[in-house]
């Protein structure tokens, strides 16, 4: 099955041109575009799509808060942040809100594409300076206490001990002798669990 792509962006060339991109890749199938947050939200639910290009600086409703709102209720969905800027300050925030990485707007074709590819297979594309804030993030003190992971089913531990190691979700399906669509399964089940919004903080969860 073809992945499933959306995308929230407000300039029209632009997310014209992402929607020919993602058409043109084979493996991904475009499921809707969006101009802004509201109207992303209205029907992105019923989509469910595997990933969302999210433009970081939209009108009205801002990326951060729509990667929010849609994480709360789509949370097995991998969100990618589009920004015209390396701004750290807002793309750790959108990451804060539940993104699991970034793409800026001045990216090439195949840059595009490869971003998308890490996001679905289990990476996280930011820069270094980014992660760090992220790691450093989640080394405060947490309100969920470290044996929430203890209510994890045994293949719920293994997806998370696979991804610990490094594997990304096409191996993690392939170590398991499951499918994509039960990983994922896993994932959002993981979730909800350890009250999480995205893989790094699932991952940091578990090693804490």
């Amino acid at each position: 099955m073809p992945d499933t792509i959306a995308i929230v962006e407000d300039n029209a060339e632009l997310r014209e041109m992402l929607g020919r991109i993602v058409k043109k890749k084979a493996g991904f199938e475009l499921l809707g575009s969006f101009p802004d947050g509201a109207a992303a939200l209205a029907q992105l639910p019923a989509l469910s799509p595997d990933i969302v290009i999210m433009d970081i600086q939209l009108p009205g409703m801002s990326g951060i808060e729509c990667t929010r709102l849609l994480k709360a209720k789509l949370p097995s969905t991998q969100i990618l942040i589009l920004t015209v800027f390396d701004d750290s300050e807002l793309v750790f925030k959108a990451l804060a809100a539940g993104a699991s990485g970034y793409l800026l707007k001045r990216s090439s074709r195949s840059e595009i594409i490869g971003a998308i590819e890490q996001v679905r297979d289990g990476g996280a594309p930011m820069t270094g300076d980014i992660a760090r804030k992220v790691v450093e993030s989640f080394r405060r003190p947490s309100s969920v206490k470290p044996a929430a992971t203890e209510q994890l089913t045994p293949s719920e531990e293994q997806v998370l001990s696979l991804l610990a190691k490094g594997y990304a979700t096409k191996e993690i399906a392939d170590r398991l002798s499951v499918s994509l669509h039960t990983v994922r399964f896993h994932f959002k089940n993981i979730y909800s669990k350890l009250h999480v919004r995205s893989r790094t903080e699932a991952l940091l969860k578990y090693l804490e």
